[in-house]
Parts: C-alpha cells; structure tokens; sequence
C-alpha cells in the first residue's frame, strides 16, 4: 500500500464516519488490496456501500480509486520491496514468502477472468477461427510471448505467424496481412515506440486485432483492438508476471478447439505423428 495513502488515513481518521473507519481499517490490516482489488470489492469486504468507499477516498484528497492505485503503484516501483524472509520451516527465501507470491498471482488469474466477458471469448474464438492467417505480435520483452502464440496455434491450424520473428522484418509481415486476418497482440508494461505504428498500419489492412494488455497499454489498445482482454499482472514490483496472459492465451486455444472441432485435434494428432516419425529417422 502506498506510505503517503497510510499517513492520511491515520492523520484524518477521527473525522472519518463509522463507515468510513470500517474501510479505513480494513486497508490498514491488509494494505495489499489496495493493488488487487476493486473500490467495490474492498467496500464489500469492509461491508459498506460502495458510495461511502468512494466518499471515503474523496476525504483523503483523491479524485478516485485509480489516482490511489497509481500512488501505490509508483511508491513500490519506487522502492525495493525484496528482502530475506524466513519461512517457518527455516527456509530463507529471497523475495516474498511463498504463500504470499501465490496469493498475488491467484488474485491476478481470478481478477482476469472474472472480468472477463463470456460473449468477447467466444467473439475471439469466431475470429480466430475464420481468419485466413493468424499473427502474434509481441515487442521487445513480450517477444517470447508471441513465440508461445505461434508455437500452441501451429498444432491447431494452419497459417500462423508472428510478426517480425524473422530477423526482425516487421515490414514484410505486415504487407503480407490482410481483410479478415486476426493480429493478437501481447503487451505487458512499457512498449515500444514502434507499437503504436504498428497497431496504425493493421487497421489499414482491414485485419481484426485482439490485445491482451495490461491497464498500462489498456487504452491504446481499446483505440486500435477489436478486442481488448485486460490482463491483471500484479507483482512485486522487480519482475513482471506473465501468469495472466499465458493463461489467457490457453484459454483462447481451447475456446478455438471447442469452436472448430475434430479439425484442430486432426491437426495435432497430425504433428503428433509427424514428430515420432521424425525421431524415429534421426
């Protein structure tokens, strides 16, 4: 939690409502659902109306909950939150504890796909599945990402590809996209220059944009996506967490086998056998 939202809760607390202290305490015990929860979700968990958390935040100086979340985000970047820590069985562990790192990554998985749309799934399963070509387009330190985009969607169907994975020639994949293609994009933290422009010239071509994004590019991407699946990606602040975005891009294959059927399982039983003869001769 922010030091700076702490300091005001305790200098303001006695001119606080009783609703508002019930909120105030509840942020104070357990400060770190300040970065993975809602407003709402913290005003149920302190069972008070959502009207009093945002009364709440309003009372101590913020326009609203996401200037707060902004706060506590840039004093963690700010600082370095790591550091030995003991288990009870005697482990030293650098970082966080164990159970705390799984907490925070269950809260980022169960916060993306409770948020999710069920009808925006089953939007992206369609376009998958009637595009003539499908592209993986990840920048910088989410290349790796459209790698595994490219490598589950082979087994599944035909003409996939990844943008700029061949010697970086970007510009060539991008004159070979064209009307009805899919282009999902994986961005994570800070992008590239080049992303924006990227994302410009694949609106030309008529190609359909899917972005699994973080809040951080969540904008940019509802401007150029036909979908935007937000991706919450909580961490520590020293490594980033890609759990979310793995999962969600898993999600997106099985949603497109159940969508086509016996013709992507043909396909990766096709593999399947292909590599076995291939080990067999090498």
């Amino acid at each position: 939690m922010s030091t700076r939202l702490a300091l005001r809760i305790q200098e303001r607390f006695d001119r606080l409502t009783r609703s508002e202290q019930k909120l105030a305490g509840v942020i104070l015990d357990r400060p770190g659902l300040i970065e993975t929860h809602t407003a709402t979700e913290l005003a149920g968990i302190a069972d008070v109306s959502k009207a009093t958390a945002a009364r709440f935040f309003r009372a101590l100086g913020y326009t609203d909950f996401e200037e707060v979340k902004l706060q506590a985000r840039e004093e963690r970047n700010r600082t370095q939150p790591y550091s030995y820590s003991v288990a009870s069985h005697g482990t030293t562990v650098l970082g966080r504890t164990i159970g705390e790192h799984l907490d925070l990554e269950l809260a980022n998985i169960t916060r993306t796909f409770e948020e999710m749309s069920p009808d925006a799934l089953r939007q992206a399963a369609r376009l998958i599945a009637d595009a003539p070509r499908l592209w993986f387009l990840g920048l910088g330190t989410d290349a790796w990402l459209a790698r595994y985009g490219l490598a589950l969607f082979s087994r599944l169907r035909p003409n996939v590809h990844a943008v700029g994975i061949t010697g970086g020639a970007v510009a060539e994949d991008l004159a070979l996209m064209g009307p009805r293609d899919v282009m999902i994009v994986l961005a994570q933290g800070p992008q590239p220059r080049e992303m924006k422009a990227i994302l410009s010239y694949a609106r030309t071509t008529r190609a359909s944009i899917i972005s699994l994004t973080d809040q951080g590019n969540l904008a940019q991407a509802k401007r150029f996506s036909d979908l935007a699946l937000r991706c919450h990606i909580s961490s520590y602040g020293l490594i980033p967490s890609y759990t979310t975005l793995v999962s969600t891009l898993r999600l997106l294959a099985i949603a497109h086998v159940g969508l086509v059927g016996e013709t992507a399982l043909q396909r990766a039983s096709l593999i399947d056998e292909i590599n076995e003869e291939l080990d067999i001769l090498g």
